[in-house]
């Protein structure tokens, strides 16, 4: 195999063939971008406000409207996002996307009521979410390159910045809010600078493994014509003509609809269900965020030792539980620990999914194909804020909503029992 490096795209040419610290240098990167894009987990603050602001006064339907719009459009960025840094190297994709984002947020900042909601749909929605999906992408399949020795923890890690996004930003967007309760989108421009500083900061550093990178002491499987790695290598065409690749999208979907259908609505669920008040709700949802970020660690770390179907088995019964239960949870701790379980599960599936399509169809075109596949990201982000905030309604019929949508995470469940890797890949951890 030849070691020496050589230059490609923002290919790394001062470690050679060792890795040293410079990959754990990008894991910190990478975390910084992450956390700077997953603030959007904290809108769940400004649509409280938007619905009670004066010049506001949004309807539930429509003040969850931005966020599924920004949902949705991660698929769009991240399907671009992947394809580009995959030929291009990750630093200008990551910066771009970064940037974009960052603006996005900076044009929500200047509307002032609701005449001006075409405009939050846009900035919030449209260009945030097309920036974030640009960006998200980028150090999963980057960081997959740099750790062939540990890659359900390190996807775990190279998400986990995203679910701590909403740990600070819920409880200082509120705090932001509160200084001019009648203009909550103001709190947007502060924040929006605060974005772009540290997404530039963190993308800057990106760069691939040199050519012929190995980790000193790490064994690479080897399929029978000898091939290094865990036998076939996908391109993004190849992997779309097999029904694994529908069936890991499948299960993302659901497990993200199940999860976003109470992260849409964690502020007012804990005002209307257990009582918390306005400022309470809002330091729950900043906590609950130290879940949703920690669950893309422990159970991508875990799905390294029990497979990634029995964990997927495991996430999608737990949020189905905790779903049909939390409408009777009236205890605020109750709420609290049910809350924290769903949003632990959530943030698994986006911690164990790189890995599971890395194990199904090889790290050399990760970025495009799970670039794809976060459809199902998109898919969910739509499907469970607008189906939680129907049913929920003006009526606050939160025990038919959610009772729903965890039944069909229990249902869910069967997918795990029929999705095997492909033929052809030589991997232990499905």
């Amino acid at each position: 195999m030849d070691t020496t490096p050589t230059r490609t795209h923002d290919t790394d040419t001062t470690g050679g063939g060792s890795p040293g610290g410079f990959r754990w240098l990008l894991v910190a990167a990478g975390l910084l971008l992450q956390f700077s894009i997953g603030a959007v987990y904290a809108w769940s603050v400004f649509g409280g406000a938007l619905e009670e602001a004066e010049p506001w006064q949004l309807s539930k339907v429509q003040a969850a409207l931005p966020f599924e719009v920004t949902i949705g459009m991660i698929f769009i960025g991240s399907y671009l996002g992947g394809r580009l840094q995959d030929r291009k190297g990750p630093r200008v994709v990551a910066l771009m996307g970064g940037i974009i984002y960052a603006v996005g947020i900076l044009l929500a900042s200047f509307t002032n009521g609701e005449e001006d909601y075409w405009l939050l749909i846009l900035g919030y929605g449209v260009i945030s979410g097309f920036g974030l999906g640009v960006a998200y992408i980028v150090p999963i399949a980057m960081l997959q390159k740099w750790f062939p020795d540990r890659k359900g923890l390190i996807t775990g890690l190279a998400v986990g910045g995203f679910g701590f996004g909403a740990v600070l930003t819920s409880p200082v967007a509120q705090w932001l809010i509160n200084q001019d309760p009648d203009d909550p989108t103001s709190a947007f421009l502060p924040l929006g600078i605060a974005y772009l500083v540290m997404s530039l900061a963190g993308a800057s550093v990106f760069r691939n493994p040199p050519k012929g990178y190995v980790v000193p002491g790490f064994e690479p499987a080897t399929d029978a014509g000898g091939a290094v790695g865990a036998g076939k290598e996908y391109t993004q065409g190849e992997a779309l003509r097999t029904k694994q690749w529908y069936l890991l999208t499948a299960i993302l979907t659901l497990s993200v609809a199940a999860g976003i259908s109470l992260i849409s609505q964690a502020k007012t669920s804990a005002t209307d269900i257990s009582g918390y008040s306005v400022g309470g709700a809002a330091a729950l949802v900043g906590v609950l965020a130290i879940f949703n970020g920690g669950g893309r660690i422990v159970w991508a770390a875990v799905s390294d030792y029990i497979g990634r179907m029995r964990t997927f088995a495991a996430i999608l019964l737990l949020q189905g539980v905790c779903l049909i239960l939390l409408p009777h949870a009236s205890n605020m701790i109750l709420f609290a620990v049910l809350a924290a379980i769903v949003y632990l599960c959530y943030g698994g599936t986006f911690g164990t999914m790189p890995a599971t399509a890395g194990d199904f169809f090889g790290v050399r075109n990760a970025g495009a194909i799970y670039g794809l596949m976060l459809i199902g990201w998109s898919l969910g982000g739509v499907i469970g804020p607008l189906v939680a905030a129907a049913l929920i309604g003006e009526e606050k019929a939160y025990t038919v909503a959610y009772t729903t949508i965890g039944i069909i995470a229990l249902l869910s469940v069967a997918l795990t029992f029929i999705t095997k890797v492909p033929a052809g890949r030589d991997v232990d951890h499905t």
